[in-house]
């Protein structure tokens, strides 16, 4: 089963999201039922890893917390814009929920790539990217009031890939302490 544990984002806060979009020549937006929050994408896990890693999951406690959205931007950077993504404000219960799961996946016996968690949401991908093709994106962040996002559980998700694109289905769901 291919993986990713992540924070879904409620309705409002993806149509918010979805009202960021605008013509960037070669865009391909995230479709709005997917747009969602990483914690860690695991890749191919096999049956046994994924009753084990439910059960490490399930041990996690970190109480329920607010996020707030961000400063907007690109990786790798506004040259090369190949991503475009929303930021969050610093949360340090986020950060700890993240810091729980990479150590929960770890001790599954689960490979994760050693990149820092960077707190963001992916809402384009660019393939051939010019530059300033970002900057439209970039300056309508701006102009818009995003809403805050209340956080009461984090997800892991099956990623299944088709032809028409991937598709997202919750495998379980953990709820944060009260």
């Amino acid at each position: 089963m291919r993986l990713f544990i992540a924070i879904e984002l409620p309705e409002q806060a993806r149509n918010a999201l979805v009202g960021l979009r605008c013509d960037i020549p070669g865009a391909r937006w995230v479709p709005r039922e997917q747009i969602h929050l990483t914690l860690s994408f695991l890749g191919d896990v096999d049956d046994d890893g994924v009753t084990r890693l439910t059960n490490r999951l399930s041990r996690i406690h970190v109480p329920a917390f607010t996020l707030r959205f961000g400063e907007s931007g690109c990786f790798p950077d506004r040259r090369r814009p190949k991503v475009l993504w929303v930021g969050l404000e610093h949360e340090l219960r986020l950060l700890d929920l993240a810091a729980k799961v990479h150590v929960a996946v770890k001790d599954c016996g689960i490979e994760l790539e050693e990149r820092p968690f960077s707190p963001h949401i992916t809402l384009a991908r660019i393939k051939m990217p010019k530059p300033g093709e970002a900057d439209i994106f970039l300056d309508r962040h701006i102009q818009k009031k995003l809403p805050s996002l209340a956080v009461r559980e984090f997800i892991l998700f099956q990623s299944r890939l088709t032809p028409e694109g991937a598709i997202h289905t919750p495998v379980r769901s953990f709820p944060l302490a009260a």
